[in-house]
């Protein structure tokens, strides 16, 4: 299906197919962890690509591999795990979270998916005993997902971006939402926060991924990864912090 908000400036377009009841998505955030672990998420557990979401009136990226390209935010789908993912390696400035969370939100409803957790790495000072994964997220996620976990809540602070947008209407619907964040460093990939938010998904959706491989999957596209932090680092500059959070 195709959806296309009305909107001023950015708008998106959602076409994918054959999904699950449950979205996992990773964005081109900070430290690129999110990214990294449904990245590799979808190629150790060979997902299948369903879908796609293309942008208009945004600085475009467009990716490619042995000289294929790609779409950059891409869905795929696992009908034995249960899930579907989205890789989203286009950053969505703030001025356009709204409009792409809302486009991602009509999809879902449109589609009968159930719930939407988003793996987040922040850049905040921590120490190393806090190089934890915490939790954001509706009380109806955390019944269902969370009880069995030793997943720990986030303390007081603020989501601002698309995880607000998300987090906020599973407040306000049937749709169950949560925000998985990590402390990441200013290196990207950050590989170690990466295994972490991986690790809570394994936990949370009862998956068998081996991570073991995940620093060699890492070092073989270390440039690319590095040059999309590149152009995620002169976006954020200049559209100011995205995706903000305090312990």
């Amino acid at each position: 299906m195709s959806r296309e908000p009305r909107s001023v400036g950015a708008s998106f377009e959602i076409d994918a197919h054959d999904l699950q009841e449950t979205v996992v998505a990773g964005f081109s955030q900070s430290g690129l962890a999110g990214l990294t672990a449904v990245d590799y998420l979808v190629d150790h557990l060979e997902f299948e690509q369903v879908g796609h979401i293309t942008a208009d009136q945004l600085p475009a990226i467009t990716p490619f591999e042995n000289g294929q390209p790609r779409h950059h935010t891409r869905v795929f789908s696992h009908e034995g795990a249960g899930l579907s993912v989205l890789v989203g390696e286009l950053f969505v400035p703030a001025w356009a979270a709204q409009t792409f969370s809302e486009a991602v939100l009509e999809w879902t409803e449109a589609e009968g998916i159930e719930e939407v957790a988003v793996l987040h790495g922040v850049t905040i000072p921590h120490a190393p005993e806090e190089h934890e994964v915490f939790y954001v997220a509706t009380e109806d996620y955390r019944e269902r997902r969370l009880a069995d976990t030793e997943i720990q809540a986030m303390g007081r602070g603020f989501l601002d971006g698309m995880n607000a947008e998300l987090v906020a209407r599973g407040m306000e619907s049937d749709l169950r939402t949560a925000t998985l964040l990590t402390p990441v460093h200013a290196q990207a990939p950050d590989v170690e926060a990466a295994i972490r938010l991986l690790d809570a998904t394994q936990r949370i959706y009862d998956l068998d991924v081996d991570t073991g491989p995940l620093e060699e999957f890492a070092a073989e596209i270390q440039g690319y990864y590095e040059g999309l932090a590149e152009r995620l680092t002169e976006s954020a500059e200049t559209e100011g912090p995205e995706g903000r959070m305090y312990m």
